[in-house]
């Protein structure tokens, strides 16, 4: 019903642009010659904080660990030089030691190859509670970012309490990892909470990401009139997004709302939003339950002529008894001789021959009857009988009595066949004919 879950489609915001931010503040901090110029600049901004400088000693370290990962026009960046400068200081302030262990981690994570030492060195950064405002609160929430890629989820989840606490801050894609953390240590119903905030956090500027949070969380714990409701309020927001119109039927589906999924798909193939043979033969599905029958044909005959619902088996089965259904008997015949061909079913060619009985094309019927019985049908009585009846209404009376000869030996036909003897030899006595 719901395929493979949505909750396959949630993109959170990639790791590196968390990267990007707590480079660029490597990059704005980077000059440290001019200490005095600093520390002017550092009595001149009040912050929340006292701001600090690294020790002279470390700083040039750190100054030459920065140029290496930089680079010029001439030089390329050597990020892997800049690390073994900065694993060799030996920095003895505390301040220091959080200050290089936040740019050797920085390194780490722009090298993408070890997050574990990354996280070592984050952890070693922040623990002491030194560093400058800016840097303490991107350290915290890449701590949580690099937590989140190595499945610590309860570590990611203080990790962004903390970020949050510390400076005061919250943002929609945080609220939408913490909900995907929750979701991961499969504490379902706490994931409602995070995805609320990050709905309220984006604003004007909506985003799926947490509505795909809180279906998938509805849904995993069957609480599908709730999702209902998500993807009610989803589709008002998202239109444009296609997956919603074929998502909410399947929801009102699980409702037991056939009404409300009908008429959902019906909008969304009018929209044109319907391009899978899946959702086609959904379509056709609910139009069928829905005592439409006529509709689900025309939908399927429209879609196996195009090539979109294959020609198979299955589907010019599905589309035969729809045109049965819909007392569209001819059509209904046609298909099935087609089934009937397909498969070399004995089945198929008695309903066709059935068919074409009804539809009084008698000549037809008899050929596809006599198939049947070739090919091993059961219940061959009640096909001689009707092979029987298409010769007496084509006036072959000889076969016809040849055919009840057949059906009176079938003992679940016998006792009708001798009612249609008695018929087909008075019938024939009364027209002067031999049989």
């Amino acid at each position: 019903m719901f395929n493979k879950l949505v909750f396959k489609n949630l993109k959170l915001k990639k790791l590196s642009t968390s990267l990007v931010v707590v480079a660029s503040l490597l990059v704005a901090q980077a000059p440290f010659a001019n200490y005095a110029e600093a520390a002017g600049a550092e009595q001149a901004e009040k912050k929340k904080r006292p701001t600090q400088l690294v020790g002279p000693r470390v700083g040039k370290k750190v100054q030459k660990a920065f140029e290496l990962y930089s680079g010029d026009d001439e030089t390329p960046s050597d990020l892997k030089g800049a690390l073994a400068v900065l694993l060799d200081i030996d920095a003895s302030k505390a301040y220091d030691q959080a200050y290089v262990a936040r740019m050797i981690a920085i390194m780490y994570a722009q090298l993408g190859d070890n997050e574990q030492k990354t996280i070592d060195y984050l952890k070693k950064a922040i623990e002491p509670d030194l560093l400058n405002e800016g840097d303490q609160s991107e350290s915290l929430k890449l701590l949580g970012d690099m937590q989140m890629m190595t499945k610590d989820y309860k570590g990611a989840l203080k990790a962004y309490a903390d970020w949050m606490d510390f400076s005061g801050k919250s943002d929609g894609q945080t609220y939408i990892k913490i909900g995907q953390a929750y979701y991961s240590l499969k504490q379902l119903d706490k994931v409602i909470e995070p995805a609320d905030k990050a709905i309220a956090a984006f604003g004007d500027k909506p985003n799926q990401n947490p509505y795909v949070l809180k279906l998938t969380s509805y849904y995993e714990r069957k609480m599908y009139k709730e999702a209902v409701k998500v993807l009610e309020t989803v589709i008002q927001i998202f239109p444009e997004n296609k997956q919603w119109w074929t998502q909410l039927p399947s929801f009102y589906l699980l409702d037991e709302n056939y009404e409300k999924a009908t008429q959902t798909l019906d909008l969304a193939y009018k929209l044109g939003h319907l391009n899978k043979e899946s959702q086609i033969k959904m379509l056709a599905n609910l139009y069928s339950q829905s005592e439409a029958p006529y509709k689900a044909a025309m939908l399927l005959e429209k879609h196996i002529a195009s090539g979109l619902v294959k020609r198979d088996d299955k589907n010019i089965a599905t589309l035969a008894n729809a045109w049965h259904s819909a007392q569209h008997i001819d059509k209904a015949a046609s298909y099935y001789g087609e089934l009937a061909k397909m498969t070399t079913n004995a089945k198929h060619y008695r309903k066709q021959g059935m068919l074409l009985k009804q539809d009084e094309q008698f000549a037809k019927a008899v050929v596809a009857l006599n198939k049947a019985i070739e090919l091993g049908a059961s219940n061959q009585g009640r096909i001689h009988m009707s092979i029987a009846e298409s010769y007496f209404y084509l006036e072959k009376y000889k076969k016809a009595f040849a055919a009840i000869q057949k059906a009176m030996k079938d003992p679940s036909t016998r006792r009708s066949a001798k009612g249609w003897k008695s018929f087909i030899v008075d019938t024939a006595k009364r027209k002067n004919v031999t049989i």
